[in-house]
């Protein structure tokens, strides 16, 4: 995904190195894999300690990535559930792939905001502990450790340092964390934090000491965008002893604090991070940590996960699936990432990076609609529907101190992708009654950009709403991704409609509706496929619908040729009928992945993802698709969609590896939901499309105490096929569900077979 960051990478990265480093990633990877020889799929990270599900999670799933190859573009994050502070090992510097999981050194533990390597960075810092003789620069202060040893979780990552004789542990909270080192041997041992800065990347923050108290202060600056100029994360980290030395090292790209200790040992720093203030760390820290032992925060962390996790029981799997179901509800349950903090009175307030004011109520940040409307947000109205509604809240509150509601917020607007599928996000809460949001406001800012004129290059905005209000459609000689701007548009128009009609606004309504139509304007009914049309009417030449790039976004016209999920009927109908619809979903899985380079000039990622996955032009490993294979369900055959997502969910999928970016849940949240055996076709309907329950059995404990429990005996690898379906005792001959129906706490029990039913 970030495909306005891909066009302008070293801008968008803010990494003045970055050319750099991309220049030396085919270097590092071919280094990378001569140095293990086993790769991520060894898991070590799902030993960690802990009981219960989050046993079962490797964090290392989707981190081995790198600018040419995604296998997730995740970090291993040790964090709690929708955490602000995301705390990782960084292996690597000066690269937003930070970590790789075959390098044998590390460089120290992070404070991460980064919700991918695409959009950089911010307000981060790391903490590396040391002993004797070691320089402030990363490489010079790195140390060896055994990934196959070390015990990685989300409650807590733990690693021996070779080069130190040290034994670390980081044990996460919300907004903090505790870090923790002992020493084998005697002697000067300490800490390096090192705070990014300059190469435009902002000013890094003064060290504030406290001796008096053995505290340290200090500010990250460092953002590659979506920030006003006041940001600031702020830290406060409190020793359990007194440093008899602090010096502060200026390094060409930040500063880096030396703490030492003559005592040698062990090092205890109980970080806190704040958006806000120094005081509302101190504050976020006496709340959250206070003198709470190390072995009460990792068994709260752990407890946390447990019964995030354990809202979805599945029965009758395997040892990998159940590592791969769990490790993609570890995924799904990261972001987006709290932006609020408590107040005095422990009321939700925070900085707001729409205007950048302090703000009362809940925030929410780093999401990208484009990827997660699909699945995510489905998966959450059925499974968290409470978090849901305070997520949805913070988006409100984003449009009412910015003005306009975000494209992508991260954390606040930025310009990626395209069009404005927060309108799918909202549609599909208020169609499934979803409480904890204000409806008209949310309206209000639909409305605002789907009428009138915003700046989509500073994150707000439709792309060529001018146009598209005067012509139907975007112009492909004035309009980049005319084409998916112009869907995403007709499908946005589509779901502002639908919360309209349930509002009482039925004018707004029709208005809508009929705009929802406007995806007939680029269809062309002689090749039957989408097409860049130009501003005169004639059809963009030549056509070759395996070329990638504008008029289409991260695929070719094969990719775009379904992109109508609020009309598949019409969809359909356009084609020539159900009969002709199939067969071209039968030839979209046969055809070899050819891909032509088109503007992009080169071979990008996610083409050479779709190369390695043996699905034709259907390319799992981008948002796009996820759900075209719903499509045949929706044509008459239902066999057809049982078969082959059975396939991607055994075949795209493992304990390590996604078969593409994982977007913050979108990759894990398509995963989750088909392994039920359902999924929403259209966002903005309030009902799902039925497919193949992976597992035997499954139960998901919906939050009113009621149950949801699908029952599939038999559902195993030969027998993805439905053959029948019972809901409550009673024979379900539709090939959708609806939402209200599962909510109210169901029993679905699925036949399955090794023959099409």
């Amino acid at each position: 995904m970030f495909e306005r960051s891909r066009r302008s990478f070293l801008k968008a990265s803010g990494l003045a190195v970055a050319g750099a480093a991309l220049a030396d990633e085919k270097a590092l990877r071919a280094e990378q894999d001569a140095a293990t020889a086993q790769p991520a799929a060894a898991a070590p990270g799902a030993d960690a300690s802990g009981g219960g599900l989050v046993g079962l999670v490797n964090i290392l799933q989707g981190t081995d990535s790198d600018y040419y190859f995604s296998r997730g573009n995740a970090l291993p994050i040790a964090a709690m559930p929708f955490g602000m502070a995301h705390w990782t090992l960084q292996s690597r510097s000066n690269t937003p792939w930070m970590f790789q999981p075959g390098d044998r050194r590390v460089q120290g533990f992070r404070c991460t905001h980064q919700l991918s390597p695409w959009l950089s960075d911010y307000g981060h810092a790391v903490f590396m502990p040391f002993r004797g003789d070691a320089g402030p620069e990363a490489e010079k202060r790195s140390s060896s450790y055994r990934p196959e040893e070390a015990k990685l979780a989300p409650h807590s990552l733990r690693v021996k340092l070779m080069r130190y004789e040290a034994n670390v542990e980081l044990v996460p909270t919300q907004r903090c964390c505790v870090l923790t080192a002992s020493f084998a041997g005697a002697g000067e041992c300490g800490m390096f934090i090192e705070i990014p800065g300059k190469n435009g990347a902002g000013e890094a923050g003064a060290i504030e000491p406290d001796t008096s108290r053995q505290v340290l202060r200090f500010q990250s600056k460092a953002n590659a965008g979506g920030v006003p100029q006041n940001f600031a994360a702020y830290y406060v980290v409190r020793f359990a002893q007194p440093w008899d030395s602090l010096d502060v090292r200026e390094l060409h790209d930040g500063r880096v604090a030396e703490i030492r200790f003559r005592s040698g040992g062990p090092v205890e720093a109980r970080i806190a991070t704040s958006f806000i203030s120094f005081e509302q760390a101190e504050r976020n820290l006496n709340r959250e940590i206070g003198t709470r032992t190390m072995e009460d925060l990792r068994a709260q962390a752990g407890d946390a996960w447990n019964a995030h996790l354990g809202r979805i029981d599945i029965g009758g799997a395997t040892d990998e699936q159940r590592r791969t179901f769990y490790s993609c509800m570890y995924r799904a349950l990261l972001f987006p990432r709290t932006f609020h903090e408590p107040d005095e009175q422990g009321k939700p307030h925070h900085f707001s990076a729409w205007n950048g004011k302090i703000e009362p109520g809940v925030m929410y940040a780093d999401h990208g609609y484009w990827d997660v409307y699909r699945a995510w947000y489905p998966f959450m109205s059925l499974v968290f529907p409470e978090r849901l509604g305070e997520i949805l809240e913070g988006w409100v509150n984003a449009y009412r101190e910015g003005g306009w509601m975000p494209q992508f917020p991260a954390p606040g607007y930025r310009a990626c992708m395209s069009g404005s599928l927060i309108d799918a996000v909202f549609a599909d809460a208020v169609m499934k009654d979803i409480a904890g949001f204000d409806r008209e406001a949310a309206y209000e800012g639909l409305r605002k950009h789907a009428t009138q004129k915003g700046d989509p290059d500073k994150g707000y905005g439709r792309q060529g709403i001018e146009y598209y209000l005067k012509m139907n459609y975007l112009p492909a000689d004035r309009v980049d991704q005319s084409v998916a701007e112009t869907a995403d548009a007709a499908y946005g128009d589509f779901c502002i409609a639908q919360i309209a009609a349930k509002l009482g606004k039925q004018a707004d309504a029709e208005m809508f509706r009929k705009r929802s139509e406007n995806w007939r304007n680029i269809f062309d009914p002689k090749t039957r496929f989408f097409r860049g049309k130009k501003e005169d009417g004639s059809w963009l030449e030549p056509f070759d619908p395996f070329t990638w790039g504008s008029p289409y976004e991260e695929g070719a016209a094969w990719q775009h040729r379904w992109n109508v999920p609020h009309d598949v009927p019409g969809l359909i109908a356009a084609m020539g009928g159900e009969r002709a619809f199939v067969a071209e979903l039968d030839k979209m899985l046969a055809l070899p992945p050819t891909f032509h380079v088109g503007v992009y000039g080169q071979e990008i990622h996610e083409m050479s993802e779709m190369a390695a996955l043996p699905f034709g032009q259907y390319m799992h490993n981008n948002q796009p698709v996820h759900h075209v294979l719903y499509l045949f369900t929706a044509a008459g055959r239902p066999d057809r969609t049982q078969y082959w997502v059975r396939r991607v969910l055994n075949e795209a999928y493992s304990p390590a590896n996604f078969s593409g970016d994982e977007d913050t849940g979108s990759m894990a949240a398509w995963y989750i939901l088909s392994a039920l055996g359902f999924y929403p076709l259209c966002p903005g309907k309030p009902e799902y499309t039925l497919g193949s329950p992976l597992f035997a059995q499954a139960t998901v404990h919906l939050s009113n105490g009621k149950a949801l429990t699908v029952d599939a005996p038999g559902a195993g690898p030969g027998a993805p096929y439905v053959q029948r379906l019972a809901v409550n005792g009673v024979e379900h001959r539709s090939t959708a569900i609806d939402h209200a129906s599962l909510v109210q706490g169901a029993r679905l029990e699925f036949r399955m077979s090794g023959e099409p039913g």
